[in-house]
């Protein structure tokens, strides 16, 4: 056999080990939990709420239909929102309705369920987590609620927290007004520290997460015991005791550190600090956080994947040295 065959069959062989890998990955990925059954009527606010992005089409608007799993739009009570009302709930930004894309379904669970979301498209939501929603819904006095988000294009997401608020609001569960707004500034406060650290080794977003929950739980425990707010020497000591507790004291910067501080100086303002519902929601919360911490290097490690991808460098190796002896 000559030389050329021989690399060509320890090629062969390496391909066929890479294709044995790549067959191993999708099983890493979670299994998605978030379908709301729209074929049937079985709800708390009657019927599920379906908030479409007002810059939508109607051809749109029937394609994030689709998305959500919408079968029968007669089983969802259906509705836009506009940029009329993120300037009602927050008081603030353009009011730009054109803006408004990403969309969602929104469920309400039985008490003590917690709050659940997950995103349908996530190639299309380019920058908000499932988990930051959370957060935030939690903050904004969100509770026991499915919540499955989706965009028919490539938005950063922010606006479906607007769509999830509208959701409450048609069925006439009204949400604390500043706490919508704090809500608002932890959702774009989070993800821009998510976003500049995304690249970082030691940067663990779900970690991260939990650290957010972390601070809001400490926040709570501190004022309940004092009887009083923390001072701002206690926040920035509560927000680097989260940090190191989730192994992220390297990761995060000072300046960030202080976006931290200006945050949950305005959280503590608001009622969600003493908030029995909030403490029982971010406990919920931090249980589906938690089982995420290196969960795709442990499946790695669980399926062989680490093993296999170092065997096949050493496949590639010796048959080179092969075409030598």
């Amino acid at each position: 056999m000559n030389k050329l065959k021989k690399l060509s069959i320890a090629l062969v062989a390496s391909v066929s080990l890479i294709g044995i890998t790549v067959s191993v990955l999708p099983s890493l990925a979670l299994a998605s939990s978030g379908d709301i059954d729209t074929t049937i009527i079985d709800e708390k606010w009657g019927k599920p709420t379906f908030v479409y992005g007002g810059g939508l089409s109607d051809n749109q608007i029937s394609e994030t239909e689709k998305l959500l799993g919408i079968n029968n739009p007669e089983n969802v009570a259906s509705v836009a929102v506009t940029g009329e009302d993120l300037i009602q709930y927050l008081k603030e930004g353009s009011g730009d309705t054109a803006n408004m894309i990403s969309s969602v379904l929104v469920q309400k669970e039985n008490s003590g369920k917690g709050v659940e979301v997950t995103i349908e498209t996530p190639e299309n939501i380019t920058q908000i987590t499932q988990d930051q929603y959370a957060n935030a819904a939690i903050t904004a006095g969100v509770n026991d609620v499915k919540i499955v988000v989706a965009s028919v294009k490539k938005v950063t997401g922010e606006s479906a927290l607007t769509g999830i608020y509208k959701a409450f609001d048609v069925n006439g569960e009204d949400l604390d007004q500043d706490r919508m707004a704090v809500a608002q500034k932890e959702l774009e406060t989070t993800n821009g520290i998510a976003q500049e650290n995304i690249d970082k080794t030691d940067f663990d977003p779900a970690k991260f997460d939990q650290a957010i929950i972390e601070i809001k739980q400490e926040l709570a425990d501190l004022k309940e015991k004092q009887g009083e707010l923390a001072t701002k020497e206690d926040i920035e000591r509560i927000i680097n005791d989260a940090l190191k507790n989730n192994q992220l004291e390297n990761a995060v910067t000072q300046e960030q550190i202080n976006q931290l501080m200006s945050l949950f100086e305005k959280y503590q303002q608001t009622s969600a600090i003493d908030s029995a519902q909030v403490k029982e929601q971010l406990l919920k919360l931090s249980d589906s956080v938690q089982s995420k911490f290196g969960e795709a290097l442990q499946g790695a490690k669980d399926s062989g994947l680490l093993d296999r991808v170092g065997n096949f460098f050493s496949q590639i190796f010796d048959a080179i040295v092969g075409l030598f002896n």
